[in-house]
């Protein structure tokens, strides 16, 4: 909610000053198009975010000069993103970044789009279709525009996201363990500890990796994968764990399905809300 304050001051502060530019309007047009604008901007600073899409909407339709239509469409982009209008609001977005890719507020647009992409990630038993649009509405933005003030919040929510992916990995391998399905376990486990490495899953993955093998009796992988575990996390509770699995000292493995758990992303955007 602190990022929603946060933009929708950013935007009133911005776009109010359209008035300030030079322009060619004719008077009637002129004074339409910043009633038009200026009644959306009173509505959506009472949070009346619908009717304010619809008003900037008009406006846009109404500006001759196109820097002010495309503030007017992009204002009505954030007025949809305000109520959740997801899909109306990356619609909207995706026509004025057609429409308008000259303008000076195209890199806000680009943020705000990946932005929208990110809220609607669901937790790791839903499908990967938003989880891998938003990370690649970021990774464009990431690279495209590094040096942004927007990047750095992007570069942490990228983060957020790989731990999301790597989230949906191991609640498959546990899946599999389940049913010991061992091999398919076995690859989506090899698949964090490769790909998402940085991510908070790779040490209980590295310790499932010892579990399975040495139950299957393959104690050489199983120490070999408590190694790379104890080299690089000698203090952790996983760690620990497949020592003990290495000394005998253990409980079997769990095959029952795992219990349903608020996705990661979800429980950090809640509480920055």
């Amino acid at each position: 909610m602190f990022i929603r304050i946060f933009l929708i001051i950013f935007l009133i502060i911005t776009f109010s000053c359209a008035k300030k530019e030079n322009e060619i309007y004719s008077p009637s047009k002129k004074i339409n198009s910043y009633l038009l604008y200026q009644e959306a901007l009173d509505a959506m600073k009472k949070n009346e975010y619908f009717f304010a899409s619809k008003k900037f909407s008009e406006a846009e339709l109404n500006f001759e000069v196109p820097s002010y239509a495309a503030k007017a469409a992009l204002m009505s982009a954030f007025s949809l993103y305000g109520i959740n209008l997801y899909d109306e609001a990356i619609e909207t977005l995706e026509r004025y970044l057609k429409n308008y890719p000259a303008d000076k507020n195209i890199i806000y647009a680009h943020y705000l789009t990946a932005i929208i992409y990110f809220e609607q990630i669901g937790d790791e038993e839903h499908d990967l279709k938003p989880l891998t649009s938003t990370r690649e509405k970021i990774d464009f933005f990431l690279k495209k525009y590094p040096k942004t003030e927007y990047a750095i919040d992007l570069s942490f929510k990228k983060n957020l996201v790989q731990n999301q992916f790597a989230a949906k990995e191991m609640y498959i391998a546990k899946y599999y363990v389940s049913v010991q399905k061992w091999i398919p376990a076995i690859n989506r486990l090899k698949l964090i500890v490769e790909d998402y490495d940085k991510t908070v899953f790779v040490e209980e993955a590295l310790h499932r990796l010892v579990e399975i093998h040495y139950h299957l009796g393959l104690l050489e992988e199983a120490n070999k994968y408590a190694s790379v575990l104890g080299y690089n996390y000698n203090s952790s509770e996983w760690f620990k764990k497949s020592y003990k699995v290495l000394n005998k000292d253990y409980s079997p493995i769990l095959t029952k399905k795992p219990k349903k758990k608020k996705g990661l992303i979800k429980k950090i955007i809640n509480m920055i809300k």
